[in-house]
Parts: C-alpha cells; sequence; structure tokens
C-alpha cells in the first residue's frame, strides 16, 4: 500500500476502528495515515487508544487530510454529515459509504454525480478479523478505486464485488447472519445442557464447531451438502439429529429469515 494513501473516517464508532485496526494490523497502513473524526469524546478517545491514529471532532479535518474518506455514521446522521462535507469533496476524493441502507443514488444526490463513491456493505464480525463484505461502485468510480476498496477491507476479511441491487440480499444475508449464527450457537449450547454438559463447556464447544464447519466450507470448497454427507454414517447419530433438524424445517426457516431481511432492507433504502 503506498506510503501517501491516507484514510480518514466520519464517524470513529466500532466499525471504523475495526477497519481501521485491521489496516494497521496488517500492515496496510500505519497509523500516521489513518484519522478519525465523531463528535463524542469517549469515541474519538477509544478509536485513538486502540489504533494510534489521529482524531478531530471536525468532519471537515478528514477532508482536509484523507483521500479516502469512509462515512462511518448511523443511518440517521448520514444526510446532515453528507451536507457538511459537500461543499470540500471534491472528484480526487473516494467516498466510501457503509451506511446501512444508504443507496449510491442518494448520496449521489447529496454531494453530486461527479463523485468517485463505493458503497460497501460489511458485518460485525470485522471486529475480530473475519468480516464478509460486499461493495458496489458508482458510475464514477473507477476499476483501481475497486481493487484499493478489496485491499483496504480485505484486512479485516474476505470481499467481493457485486451490483448494487444485490447488496439489499447481502444485508438480509450476511449483514444479518451473525446475529442468525448467534442463535444457532446458543441452540446447539442448550442441546448440550439439557444433556447435562455444564453452560461454559456447552457455548465453547458449540461456538468452535461453527466455527470449525465454516472454515471446512471455505477451506475445502466443497458444498455444503458433500461435507453434511461426509459427518452423516449410515444409522448413526447425526442422521438421527439431521432428521429432527427437517422436522423442524430449519432450512426452510432461515431461508425466510435472509428474505424477510432482505425486503426489510430494501423498504429502509426507499425511506
Amino acid at each position: 500500500m503506498a506510503a501517501t494513501l491516507t484514510v480518514g473516517f466520519i464517524g470513529a464508532g466500532k466499525m471504523a476502528t475495526a477497519l481501521a485496526k485491521g489496516l494497521v494490523r496488517a500492515k496496510l497502513l500505519k497509523p500516521s495515515q489513518l484519522m478519525a473524526s465523531d463528535p463524542v469524546e469517549s469515541a474519538r478517545h477509544t478509536f485513538g487508544t486502540e489504533t494510534g491514529a489521529r482524531t478531530s471532532a471536525s468532519n471537515l479535518d478528514i477532508l482536509k487530510f484523507a483521500r479516502v474518506v469512509v462515512l462511518a455514521v448511523k443511518p440517521d446522521q448520514a444526510s446532515a454529515a453528507l451536507a457538511e462535507i459537500q461543499p470540500a469533496l471534491t472528484p480526487q476524493h473516494l467516498l466510501v459509504s457503509i451506511v446501512a441502507g444508504l443507496s449510491i443514488a442518494k448520496i449521489e444526490a447529496a454531494v453530486g454525480q461527479d463523485k468517485r463513491i463505493v458503497r460497501v456493505m460489511p458485518n460485525t464480525p470485522a471486529l475480530v478479523g473475519a468480516s464478509a463484505t460486499a461493495f458496489a461502485l458508482s458510475k464514477a468510480a473507477t476499476a483501481q478505486d475497486g481493487a484499493l476498496v478489496e485491499k483496504l477491507f480485505g484486512a479485516v476479511g474476505i470481499v467481493l464485488q457485486l451490483k448494487e441491487s444485490l447488496l439489499d440480499a447481502v444485508t438480509g444475508l450476511s449483514g444479518s447472519g451473525p446475529a442468525y449464527v448467534y442463535q444457532f450457537i446458543e441452540a446447539l449450547s442448550d442441546g448440550g445442557v439439557a444433556c447435562g454438559l455444564p453452560r461454559d463447556v456447552a457455548t465453547r464447544l458449540a461456538a468452535q464447531t461453527v466455527l470449525g464447519a465454516a472454515k471446512m466450507v471455505l477451506e475445502t470448497g466443497l458444498h455444503p451438502g458433500v461435507l453434511k454427507d461426509m459427518v452423516t454414517s449410515p444409522g448413526g447419530t447425526t442422521i438421527e439429529g439431521l432428521h429432527e433438524l427437517e422436522k423442524g424445517k430449519l432450512r426452510a426457516v432461515v431461508m425466510s429469515a435472509v428474505r424477510t431481511a432482505t425486503e426489510k432492507s430494501k423498504k429502509l433504502a426507499q425511506g
């Protein structure tokens, strides 16, 4: 990563801090190449302490400092932040938005269609370097902009470029998905406790089981159904458990959860 690259965050919350820490940890950028603004002093303090980077209470300081500007505010704060930075935003800036439900068209309406904009949908496992991120480019953004965003967000997980029309589905799947998985881990742990395991043991075993299964999917490249069959012996324990999951319509319920969350994301974007 070029020593001259500078990245600034408008909003110094958990996601901004996680991304900045990931960039430093991966040695893509030095703390001196990062900066964040936030009106909340405690957020600035946490960002500065955990990343070693500078902070400011002024969003306009980010525009003066950074070539890449990451909009990392809450959805209800986005309009005001965009209005504030619009006069100082130039075509030389790359504006990266991680604001949920904020379309490229709405950003362009606020800052101009000539601006280079990338809409990004990461998820909360960025906090532990395991995010699943998707992004889409505006018409003014270049392939080089896309490559840069892929490199930056690759510091905290995997990154995929998609059409913007698919980002609501990304929100429904990987954006909301960690909550579904947490509930599944909790259910596995409950099952272990019901069978006599101590709660701490059951939860560690459940979480590690999900982690290991996910790594198997990602690292082997095998279809999940193939991996499932590899665990399932004829007349064994696993097929009995799978039968119960089928009776409970686990797959149908999870599919419905993703679809419902996707539709909600579309409504939020329209609003």
